[in-house]
């Protein structure tokens, strides 16, 4: 049996871009996880290719390392708020956190939100004020924001104790001053988690509780259930209950691990404290609990914060589908949507009247384009609505879901910013000086009205914007909100663009095609300059004659089409709109494609 005294749960959180990632590298470096000569990735941790191309962590991941005799299980979390479920259902294995602050944003918003989730489960707080080395740094005002963060939330005595470390991650220093000599590794970290943090309680004696917080699967031993044994102790080969929401069943735990490092390192037994994935088991979900078949002490399930932003997923049925997607009917898209819940407990998916659509409902818009993203990648094919705002029915009044808006903006930017979020019922609430010519901005302001405002607030700010949200509860329902000002251009018919038609629609708006793209009847080809729909021929070539001009031919330059990323694509349709998404190519498109059965509309209308 291991002593619960050597072992340690931490999980690491912070709010996106502070580090949290980096600081694990440099702990499994200076632990000896790696050889000498072994070659490292920047970010180990993010191991899916979106996290390493968008630089963010999007599902949490564990590993352990060694200080002495004592085994450190340390959680990486994902810092933005859409996936805020996985930070959520993380704190369940943990007995306490290392809250991550950069040296020059202070406590942002999805500080506030893993902070407030961690003290509700009365875990023990470490402050780690991290990228010490940055020239604006504000260490002492950022402590500040930190205790008033930990008053705000109502944090315990024993919790707003907590011990404060100094730290560059990127150069692997932490010290406990910044009066003192400058730091030369984290020992000092690992001493502190060491030290303030709790061993596990539970009692190896017990009857088995494992409560499964996570799932992964590996190519040879199938589906892997992963979560921390509470009490009792789990061995390989035997026989446990598996407590799941519909009663209990037996299931067999074939293979068990325990993490050294990166690595998972098969055992033969797991006791209380530890955090182990166990293999064998296919049929279960997040939130089950192993424990003994003859007398079953299930865990309470996982409580997570409702989703707020819908979106409508539906089988292409356009005169393209099929050509570049693998997976393209209804049935391949639910089989996805329901693999994806196995593992994504912020996440709903709910049928709708048509066979062909699902009503997918998750935290915010990011969280919804990550899926689609990674559902291109695997080669399916598919369409998305615009996203509408989840409502509830609160006292007889229809109440919406409100964000708290954080904007870090140049000072000189605050009128325009001030004035279009106002036309979104935004709502100041405070502002602050951060230096340097820079303004702090926080703002309430509906779901609804941040949907296609982060490609505006870019474009206002000349990309020297930084903007953060995070749910703020419930209020009732604001009104109409205005939405696009502009008009769609469409393409009335099949074919092949030209330089020649595309030239002359220029001086009608923004185009979002080149030359030589494929296009059909009904894709939407650019955004009309005024509020109206307008159908236009983009495959219409130069009349040829051999007649001679008097004047030389005018000369054709075209201007380069805007560039449309998933993203953006979501926030510029409306409702008579879709998004069309296959491995190869983003279309926008309307929703009923020949234009004569499609009503004349305005832009204008309520959306």
């Amino acid at each position: 049996m291991h002593d619960l005294a050597h072992f340690r749960n931490v999980a690491i959180i912070a709010h996106v871009d502070h580090g949290k990632t980096t600081l694990v590298d440099a702990l499994l470096r200076q632990a000896g996880t790696f050889r000498a000569n072994e070659h490292v990735a920047e970010r180990v941790m993010d191991n899916m290719d979106l996290e390493r191309e968008r630089g963010i962590t999007i599902l949490a991941k564990n590993t352990a390392v060694r200080f002495g005799p004592t085994k450190i299980n340390i959680v990486d979390t994902p810092g933005h708020a859409d996936f805020g479920g996985e930070v959520e259902r993380t704190l369940k294995m943990v007995d306490g956190v290392l809250l991550l602050v950069d040296a020059s944003e202070g406590p942002l918003p999805q500080t506030r939100f893993v902070l407030r989730k961690a003290l509700e489960a009365n875990l023990t707080p470490i402050v780690v004020i991290n990228k010490i080395d940055r020239p604006d740094a504000r260490i002492p005002a950022v402590m500040n924001e930190v205790y008033d963060l930990f008053i705000e939330l109502g944090a315990s005595d024993e919790q707003i104790e907590f011990p404060v470390l100094y730290t560059n991650a990127r150069a692997g220093t932490a010290q406990l001053s910044m009066e003192g000599p400058p730091g030369t590794d984290l020992r000092p970290l690992f001493e502190a988690m060491v030290q303030r943090l709790p061993p596990p309680q539970g009692d190896p004696g017990a009857p088995l509780q494992m409560l499964v917080t996570n799932l992964d699967y590996d190519d040879y031993v199938g589906r892997l259930a992963i979560g921390r044994v509470f009490n009792g102790t789990v061995r390989q080969g035997e026989t446990v209950g598996l407590a799941t929401a519909q009663g209990v069943r037996p299931v067999k735990v074939s293979l068990l691990y325990t993490y050294e490092g990166l690595k998972r390192v098969e055992v033969p037994q797991a006791t209380a404290g530890d955090i182990i994935a166990v293999a064998g088991i296919e049929a279960l979900s997040i939130g089950d609990t192993l424990t003994p078949l003859d007398r079953p002490a299930p865990l309470p399930r996982l409580q997570i914060d409702e989703p707020t932003i819908a979106v409508v997923f539906s089988v292409n049925n356009g005169p393209f589908a099929g050509k570049e997607g693998k997976y393209v009917t209804s049935r391949n898209l639910r089989d996805r949507l329901q693999k994806e819940l196995l593992g994504n407990v912020s996440l709903r998916v709910e049928d709708t009247e048509s066979p062909d659509q699902f009503k997918v409902v998750g935290r915010g818009e990011l969280q919804i384009s990550i899926l689609i993203e990674m559902m291109r990648r695997e080669g399916y094919e598919l369409m998305v609505s615009k996203p509408q705002v989840v409502t509830r029915e609160i006292d007889g009044k229809v109440h919406e879901p409100m964000e708290m808006l954080t904007l870090d903006v140049p000072a000189e930017f605050m009128g325009v910013i001030s004035q279009a979020l106002a036309l979104r019922k935004g709502r100041m609430q405070e502002m602050k000086d951060m230096g340097s010519g820079r303004l702090r901005l926080e703002f309430s302001v509906p779901s609804r009205g941040l949907i296609g405002f982060r490609s505006e607030f870019l474009n206002n700010t000349r990309g020297q914007g930084i903007m953060n949200t995070l749910f703020g509860g419930w209020e009732p329902w604001t009104g109409h909100i205005p939405f696009r000002e502009s008009g769609s251009m469409v393409s009335d018919r099949q074919g092949t663009t030209t330089p020649y038609a595309l030239f002359h629609l220029q001086p009608r708006g923004s185009l979002f095609v080149g030359p030589g793209t494929e296009v059909y009847e009904g894709m939407i080809v650019g955004e009309n300059s005024r509020d109206t729909d307008l159908n236009v021929n983009v495959t219409r070539e130069k009349k040829l004659t051999n007649m001679r001009a008097a004047g030389k031919d005018e000369n054709i330059r075209l201007s380069p089409p805007v560039p449309t990323n998933l993203e953006t694509a979501i926030e510029f349709i409306r409702e008579d709109e879709l998004v069309e998404v296959t491995p190869k190519s983003i279309r926008l498109r309307k929703r009923v494609l020949p234009a004569n059965q499609r009503s004349v509309r305005s832009a204008r209308e309520d959306d």
